[in-house]
């Protein structure tokens, strides 16, 4: 038998350092306390609070129905690649980077799309760069692979929100850097990327060989200026840039349980793509792409539907959050989250878990999303005006308190 005693237990069970050195889903340990609970009002997590539309789920059901439960192409279906190629090139519009069914690979979620491209491009000790608050699986996917990863912050002003000091983040992107990671929409701010903030990052990118790994999640959920969809580098790009971009059924869609999303790249990536894909999940299932395909379809309605909705509860979360003292919260351009500053607050975390037990309210941790969170609460306000209002009435209570 081993003798315990005379070897670190870390040691022993031989886990990978860059394993062992990820840090928790600070969201998660303050959502675990809840666990058994049914009198917490949620709103930790990036989920909007309806089912999937009627007409997304009968297409899984009668792909069921039809007996699709074998195996597909580790790529995704042709037609649901072919489907995203046309929905992407008709978004964006760009006749110097024209997308096919070869530029796509359909992944199970949009956080595998970027595990699968960190996995595709990164070596270990490659360095990458993150603009930052940043939902944390961002930040610590690079590190799984050990690569470095340097952070470059957002600045917060009180009456405007978010703001890119582009020349810092250029500065940061050196000579060697491997990859610039950019969420926009961001998770947890909602700061949106202008175009000439693109437009000087592609190019400084393009002069030292850069990847950009584009999070696009939110690309459909902007609030402002009848915009269709977000500034997308995808409006820029041409075929030779070293660009993909990661996306998601989750959001845009209202389907976080299908686990369903895609990466668009250049065709030779995708070529390599299909071997990083048969060795992690092998395929996507079969109902999940039907439900998919008809989603990107016949879901322009449904993506008007949720813009019009979460604007109308951003305006009214953000409104009730700025009457409470010692709160600021400017509205954000895009994403689903309300990210505000409580004066005095100094360890989001044990204010969340003193939430959720003496308040029963569940709000995410600035802290989560990297040390330049501390300070703030992230609010998910995908949400009925009932339950935020009921939200917001326990979260004054605890203030006053």
């Amino acid at each position: 038998m081993h003798n315990n005693n005379s070897v670190d237990r870390q040691e022993f069970w031989d886990i990978r350092k860059s394993i062992a050195n990820l840090r928790d889903s600070k969201i998660r340990e303050v959502a675990n306390q809840a666990m058994g609970r049914n009198d917490v009002l949620p709103f930790w997590f990036g989920e909007p609070d309806e089912i999937t539309p009627e007409f997304i789920r009968d297409a899984a059901a009668q792909s069921l129905a039809r007996g699709e439960t074998f195996y597909s192409h580790n790529l995704g279906l042709p037609e649901l690649r072919q489907t995203l190629a046309a929905y992407l090139g008709a978004l964006h519009a760009n006749p110097n980077l024209p997308l096919s069914e070869a530029n796509l690979a359909v992944t199970s979620s949009g956080v595998n799309a970027l595990s699968l491209a960190a996995q595709t491009l990164i070596d270990p000790g490659d360095r990458v760069v993150c603009v930052t608050p940043l939902w944390p699986n961002l930040v610590e996917i690079p590190k799984i692979l050990s690569a470095r990863v340097e952070c470059v912050a957002l600045d917060f002003d009180a009456q405007t929100g978010w703001h890119l000091d582009c020349d810092r983040l250029l500065a940061a992107l050196v000579p060697g850097t491997k990859i610039v990671i950019i969420n926009s929409p961001n998770n947890p701010t909602g700061w949106t990327i202008s175009r000439d903030e693109q437009l000087a990052i592609l190019a400084h990118s393009r002069k030292h060989g850069i990847w950009i790994l584009s999070d696009d999640a939110y690309e459909r959920l902007v609030f402002g200026n009848n915009s269709r969809c977000a500034p997308s580098f995808f409006d820029l790009a041409d075929a030779s840039d070293r660009l993909i971009s990661a996306n998601t059924f989750s959001k845009s869609w209202l389907m976080t349980g299908w686990r369903l999303g895609w990466l668009a790249a250049p065709p030779p990536v995708i070529a390599q793509l299909g071997k990083i894909i048969e060795y992690n999940t092998s395929c996507s299932p079969v109902f999940v792409q039907r439900a998919g395909i008809v989603a990107v379809r016949d879901g322009d309605a449904i993506i008007a539907r949720t813009q019009a909705r979460f604007r109308a509860a951003r305006d009214h979360l953000c409104s009730a959050l700025n009457s409470i003292a010692g709160i600021a919260a400017p509205p954000a351009p895009g994403a689903m989250y309300a990210f505000f500053r409580v004066d005095g607050m100094h360890d989001s975390l044990a204010f969340c878990k003193k939430l959720v037990a003496e308040h029963g309210l569940g709000l995410a941790p600035g802290v989560a999303f990297g040390d330049e969170g501390e300070g703030f609460i992230r609010w998910c306000f995908a949400s009925e005006t009932a339950r935020l209002d009921a939200g917001i009435s326990r979260l004054a209570k605890a203030l006053a308190a």
